[in-house]
Order: structure tokens, then sequence, then C-alpha cells
């Protein structure tokens, strides 16, 4: 006799049922709790890049920049909160009273000890499902980001950036973010 268990797929409509004291993700139908909070270098570098990002959306009246917590919907079986994200101006319809109903032009994860091998493996391969232009991966403990651009339904390294270089994303032509000031904590 052969015993065989069944794990319970989730839905986005269980993912609304869970507690507010916590934090969740759901991918692939799992039920994933964002345990710990991220600590205050992974904040310190979250809160840089996302106030470069912004102050050149704003100026170029490209789009909208969030950052997590932020529900960002895919399908029923997959709700994620990128650390930081950017809607163009042209698909800002994607912008619902509830959460973000489609998947952004760019996606952001820091990676924590907690979270790298969902940022790394299962969100890069769920983001480009969903056709997420540009992912960006941040190694706080490296101090590097690498860049993946979307090709033909997989991410292609576009170029990696390391705390002394000066980021430049091919989505948004023009950006430039000198990353030493982005790592350099306090």
């Amino acid at each position: 006799m052969t015993v065989v268990t069944v794990k319970k797929k989730y839905t986005y409509k269980d993912y609304l049922t869970m507690p507010d004291d916590k934090r969740y993700e759901l991918i692939g139908g799992e039920l994933i709790m964002m345990t710990p909070s991220p600590v205050p270098y992974h904040q310190w570098i979250s809160k840089n890049i996302a106030y470069e990002m912004e102050r050149y959306i704003r100026e170029k009246g490209l789009g909208v920049v969030f950052h997590a917590p932020c529900d960002v919907y895919l399908d029923d079986e997959n709700v994620v909160q990128p650390d930081i994200l950017f809607i163009s101006r042209e698909r800002t319809h994607i912008i619902g009273k509830n959460n973000i109903q489609s998947a952004p032009d760019l996606a952001i994860e820091i990676l924590s000890e907690s979270s790298a091998y969902t940022d790394m493996m299962k969100k890069k391969r769920l983001y480009a499902k969903f056709g997420v232009k540009e992912y960006w991966i941040v190694d706080p403990d490296g101090k590097t980001i690498e860049i993946y651009r979307l090709k033909e339904g997989v991410f292609i390294l576009a170029k990696s950036f390391s705390e002394n270089d000066e980021l430049e994303s091919p989505l948004l032509p023009g950006l430039k973010i000198r990353l030493s000031p982005v790592f350099a904590f306090l």
C-alpha cells in the first residue's frame, strides 16, 4: 500500500484570510510566511534605491514606483511583494484599489538570509513566466546588483554591478545610480 500526501494548494482567497500581523507571499499555491522582518541594512538599501528611482521616474514622468509591502497579484496562486517595483506610465491601469493586478515592468528583490533561495530561484522563474521585463537581485553582503532582462520567456543576465560602479538600467535609459552611497551604511 502506498500513502500519498497531498499538499494543500492555497489561492488568493486563502491569502486574504491570513492574519494582518504577518506578511505572506503565495507562489505556485504555496503560502510562504515572510519572517523575520527585514534587517535595518536591507531597509537602508531599499530606501536608497527607491529614492534614486523615484526621483528619476518622477522627473521624467515615466510611471510609478512602489515598495514593500505591496501585493502584486499575478494569478490566483501567485501573489508576491517585491521589495521595489516599477510600473510604466502606459501600464498604470494595472494599479488596482487593493493590489497591483499584473506583473510590474521592473521587480527588485533585496536578498536576505531567509529569502535568498526564493528570490533567486522561485521568484526569478515566476517573474519571467508572468512577463516582468527587468529583474534586479540586490546582494547586500556582496554589495552587488545583478540586472536580468527578459528574453524569450527567460531572464538573461544583462549586467552585474558592484559597490564602486554606477548602475544603469536597460529598461530606464538615463537612470544612473552610484552604488557606493546605496551600500554605505551609516
